[in-house]
């Protein structure tokens, strides 16, 4: 397992972060996906196969992923937690967003059920318009000055959002947010133009939500063909949201082929892809079975060729939007590492 800084802070992180959102209840019923004696299978074989890092939320089934995390970790000191905050916890309009309010109570009820003493990386989980980032910096210096967290991060916020709690924390003093966590695949690669150019020039780490994207891209969904049987996409696309199926299925279509010449599975193909692109520090995953985590974790040892990387580069890249046309045309020879680092193959 490689071990990554994360961006400009002293922090290693594993390639593959352990993610948790499996172990609650499913929406809408009562049980946990995956039972706790399946979930501590599961950190168990992430953890012997080098994974530093299981991230949560206090969200994630209203607080029962922490919970079960927290169970899980006991007397692994060494293991960092990744959890966060924002999404409603409660009835009132106090029981969500950013405030300082909800920021200092919630830290507190997330330590309770993580039975820890701090969180490691504590994620924004939402952007929150109504309040302002200067309240949200300010309670969350508190919590890293009390030692209830160390490092403060960001997650599904735009660019604009992240540079505003940057410069805003930046001017303040206060804790600068170290990494962001958003969804980026070879499908859905709008990240490229904003999020992953800033976070190379602004020394965040990146780490990825759903890097399969649900499965659809494991190879289990294929063209003209039924859905699996009580796959998540059996009945229509959700999240992400698949505006082109036949784009997707091309996609797809690529990644099987490389992984049918390779030895290897679809989503070993797609991961090791994703961990391969500028910018990004670590994949989470969410498995329900031990074997599809061993199957992800193989992606940590699978070097692609420079073949493979832009057979799947070219085959789902999207159109260039506006101003990087204009930029690709007329200044090329200006454009820095962060640039390059993702408009590159359109000039190579």
């Amino acid at each position: 397992m490689e071990f990554r800084q994360l961006g400009d802070s002293g922090l290693f992180v594993s390639s593959l972060t352990l993610g948790s959102v499996a172990f609650t209840p499913v929406v809408g019923g009562t049980a946990a996906t995956v039972d706790l004696d399946n979930a501590r299978r599961l950190v168990e074989l992430a953890i012997d196969a080098g994974v530093n890092v299981v991230d949560t939320a206090d969200s994630y089934g209203k607080g029962v992923a922490e919970e079960v995390v927290g169970e899980l970790l006991k007397g692994l000191p060494d293991v960092l937690v990744s959890s966060k905050v924002a999404f409603p916890m409660g009835p009132t309009p106090n029981d969500r967003g950013l405030s300082r309010r909800h920021l200092l109570a919630s830290a507190d009820n997330s330590l309770r059920r993580l039975q820890r003493d701090h969180i490691d990386l504590y994620h924004l989980h939402l952007w929150d318009g109504l309040t302002p980032v200067e309240e949200t910096l300010d309670a969350l210096a508190l919590l890293v000055q009390s030692g209830k967290i160390r490092y403060v991060a960001v997650s599904n916020f735009s660019a604009w959002h992240v540079m505003k709690f940057l410069a805003a924390a930046d001017a303040m003093g206060a804790p600068r947010p170290i990494a962001q966590q958003i969804h980026y695949t070879p499908h859905v690669r709008d990240a490229e133009f904003e999020l992953l150019p800033l976070a190379i020039d602004q020394g965040l780490g990146t780490l990825v939500w759903s890097p399969l994207a649900g499965g659809l891209l494991s190879g289990k969904y294929r063209r003209n063909q039924p859905p699996p049987l009580g796959g998540r996409f059996a009945s229509a696309f959700t999240e992400p949201p698949v505006p082109d199926e036949a784009r997707l299925y091309d996609i797809v279509d690529e990644l099987v082929a490389v992984a049918q010449e390779r030895g290897v599975t679809p989503a070993q193909v797609a991961l090791a892809y994703t961990l391969s692109r500028p910018g990004v520090t670590s994949l989470i995953m969410g498995a329900r079975t031990p074997e599809q985590l061993l199957d992800n974790l193989g992606s940590a040892e699978l070097k692609l060729s420079d073949d493979d990387v832009g057979r799947i580069e070219r085959v789902s890249r999207p159109v260039v939007p506006y101003p990087y046309w204009h930029q690709l045309t007329w200044d090329v020879d200006r454009l820095g590492p962060a640039e390059r680092s993702i408009l590159g193959p359109y000039f190579a």
